[in-house]
């Protein structure tokens, strides 16, 4: 670790900034450790805009130039028009997909209740973020994907046991056709099969709104789980973690909840953060939850600890003390169901996490009105 540019404090040797300074930072300057790693890993270092057709997948909106690729690094423009680098198609998806037995590491398996069955697991490649923390950084290595076609997806939807399909990633952002498609496909010939496959999304969730209500759309209609990762509320911090503006994953989320919680009659709707040390800190996480709880309190909010991973590798796993500072925000944010994922990399369950809490807090201050989460930890 080197420290921070502006102040001293000890910061993660790439990103340059710690977590207060970087909202005084120059862009150009938040952004260049992400071109120097895209550029590494043949990706292009910035949103291209000085093309003459625009993708509308994502927030992005990119505009790259003949033969030149979009940020997620899947797709280019070819004659004029967009595709993706292995065709036009949007018939095939590039993945990974595996069988997890039940209650699996799924965000939301502290709430939803899956079990007794299997999770279709399917990592898709690429994203349209770069966050610099990212867990699952492998994700842009798109050559190492396994291209499936929809009618294979619905074969591997309807092996035995499998109960529900979770699209994470990278994120399912930029190949959303594709997945939206396949999972109508499962969700229509479910009946047929004397099934109910549940459809769920763990994305950034800043994907072109009107996909973003038709994937939320097949999660209510299978009774299936949607989660946003609100990765940081500060738009400099955002920048510096991952590449580009989180707002529109605020905006989506917003759009799902007024249009869609009054329909459904389970907590479908749900939002992680991970705490990442010395930037992801409990005024993020307050301000984070404050957002969320004026669109419903019910909602429920999973903060999840840090593993040093990608380019943060050098940054500490997440605190006791930051864990319970970040808790205690959520709740005192107005939020009813609160859990902290990933405690086994601090030796707790949720139990003994809470104990914790109990022993450590000031006579008055908040608890979590549902102190008894079951210790499934969430994928991050």
């Amino acid at each position: 670790m080197l420290g921070c540019k502006a102040c001293g404090a000890e910061v993660a040797e790439l990103l340059g900034y710690c977590g207060r300074c970087v909202k005084a930072a120059d862009r150009g300057e938040l952004l260049r450790p992400h071109m120097i790693t895209r550029r590494s890993l043949g990706l292009p270092p910035r949103i291209p805009n000085e093309g003459t057709v625009a993708c509308h997948l994502c927030a992005n909106a990119c505009s790259p130039r003949e033969g030149e690729r979009g940020y997620c690094g899947l797709r280019v423009v070819r004659d004029g028009r967009f595709e993706y680098i292995w065709g036009r198609s949007a018939n095939k998806g590039l993945m990974h997909a595996y069988h997890d037995p039940l209650p699996t590491n799924c965000c939301a398996a502290w709430f939803c209740g899956a079990e007794d069955g299997l999770n279709l697991a399917v990592f898709f490649y690429g994203c349209n973020f770069d966050c610099l923390f990212c867990q699952n950084a492998q994700h842009k290595h798109v050559d190492e994907g396994e291209l499936v076609t929809v009618e294979e997806f619905v074969g591997m939807a309807f092996a035995p046991r499998v109960k529900c399909v979770c699209f994470f990633g990278g994120s399912p952002e930029p190949q959303l056709p594709f997945a939206i498609r396949a999972a109508r496909e499962v969700a229509r010939r479910a009946p047929a099969r004397g099934r109910e496959v549940r459809i769920c999304w763990e994305w950034n969730g800043a994907g072109n709104p009107a996909l973003v209500r038709r994937a939320t759309a097949l999660s209510l209609e299978t009774h299936g789980i949607v989660k946003f990762d609100l990765k940081a509320w500060d738009e400099k911090l955002a920048l510096a973690l991952c590449g580009v503006s989180t707002r529109p994953s605020f905006e989506n989320f917003a759009m799902v909840a007024e249009e869609f919680l009054s329909r459904a009659d389970y907590p479908f709707l749900t939002a992680t953060t991970l705490l990442v040390p010395g930037y992801v800190h409990e005024e993020e996480v307050g301000r984070i939850a404050e957002f969320i709880a004026s669109l419903s309190p019910e909602i429920p909010y999973s903060l999840l600890v840090f593993y040093p991973a990608y380019c943060a590798s050098d940054l500490p796993v997440t605190s006791r003390e930051q864990a319970i500072r970040c808790f205690r925000a959520a709740v005192e944010a107005g939020l009813k169901r609160v859990h902290v994922g990933n405690l086994h990399l601090l030796g707790l369950s949720s139990r003994a996490f809470f104990a914790v809490v109990e022993e450590n807090a000031e006579k008055g201050e908040p608890r979590s009105p549902d102190e008894g989460y079951p210790d499934v930890e969430g994928r991050t």
